[in-house]
C-alpha cells in the first residue's frame, strides 16, 4: 500500500469516525431535549393524558374552529412527546387531577371542567359568564385587577400550568375570553415552553397574556400582560362594604 492509498483509507476512517461522533451528539442533544420537553409537560413515553374539549357557547353542544385548531396543535405536541391523548368532554371528565395530565380548553362558561379549576386552584381569578350586554361581559377579574373584552381588539387568555405536588401531573389551562385566544395561547405554550421551563422549572405558573388585532393578525400576535401566578392563587380581596350614614 502506497502513501496516497494509506492517506485516502485514512481520511475515509477520519470522516467515518467524525460522523459517528456526531450521530451520537445529535441524538444525545436530541433525547435530552426530548426528555425535558417530556418533563415540563408531564408526558413521559407512552403515557396517557386527558384533552378536555369544551362547547361553543352558541353552537348547540359544538366545537368552536378556533378550540379544534387548539386541540390539533395540542395532539401534535402530545405525539411529539410519544404520549397519548383522549379526548373527552367538559361535562363527562368526573375525575380528579395529579394522575394524568391534562390539558383544559375553553373559558368557564362553556367549559364545567374550567369552572372547578378555577374554583379549586385558582381563586383569585373570577371570569364573568354572564349572558347579559355591557363592557363587563366576558371580563377577567385577576385580583383586584379588571380586563375588559374588546372583540377582535383587545382580548385576554389565562395560561397555566399547575401542579399538586412533585410527583403530580401538571394540568395546563388554556382559559379565554373568545375561542380564537384559546388558540392563541395554545401557540404561545408551544413557542415558548422551553423558556418557561427555564424560568418555572417544572412548578405552577399562570401567565395572563392579550391577543392583539385578532380580526387583522388572528391567534399570532400575543402581549405578555404578566406573571400573575400569587395573585391568582391568593383569595379574592374582599368587596368594600357600602357606607351608611347615620341619620339624625
Amino acid at each position: 500500500m502506497n502513501d496516497d492509498v494509506r492517506n485516502i483509507v485514512l481520511g475515509l476512517i477520519a470522516a467515518g469516525i467524525s460522523a459517528a461522533l456526531g450521530w451520537v451528539a445529535r441524538t444525545y442533544l436530541w433525547r435530552r431535549k426530548l426528555r425535558r420537553k417530556q418533563a415540563f409537560f408531564g408526558l413521559p413515553g407512552n403515557s396517557e393524558c386527558l384533552l378536555v374539549v369544551n362547547r361553543d357557547a352558541g353552537g348547540d353542544g359544538a366545537v368552536h374552529r378556533h378550540d379544534v385548531f387548539a386541540l390539533l396543535e395540542l395532539s401534535a405536541l402530545i405525539k411529539d412527546c410519544a404520549a397519548h391523548a383522549q379526548i373527552v368532554s367538559h361535562d363527562s371528565a368526573q375525575q380528579g387531577f395529579g394522575e394524568r395530565t391534562e390539558f383544559c380548553v375553553g373559558g368557564p362558561g362553556s367549559n364545567r371542567r374550567m369552572a372547578a379549576h378555577l374554583q379549586s386552584l385558582l381563586p383569585g381569578v373570577k371570569i364573568n359568564t354572564g349572558p347579559e350586554p355591557g363592557p363587563d361581559r366576558a371580563a377577567f377579574q385577576v385580583g383586584s385587577e379588571r380586563y375588559r373584552l374588546e372583540p377582535g381588539t383587545s382580548e385576554h387568555v389565562l395560561l397555566a400550568r399547575l401542579t399538586g405536588g412533585p410527583d403530580a401531573r401538571p394540568v395546563f389551562l388554556l382559559c379565554g375570553q373568545r375561542a380564537i385566544t384559546n388558540q392563541a395561547a395554545s401557540r404561545y405554550l408551544m413557542r415558548n415552553y422551553e423558556k418557561l421551563q427555564r424560568k418555572h422549572r417544572n412548578g405552577s405558573f399562570v401567565l395572563l397574556l392579550k391577543v392583539i388585532n385578532s380580526q387583522a393578525y388572528g391567534p399570532d400576535v400575543v402581549e405578555l400582560v404578566g406573571d400573575v401566578t400569587r395573585t391568582a392563587q391568593a383569595p379574592l380581596p374582599a368587596a368594600p362594604r357600602p357606607s351608611h350614614r347615620a341619620t339624625g
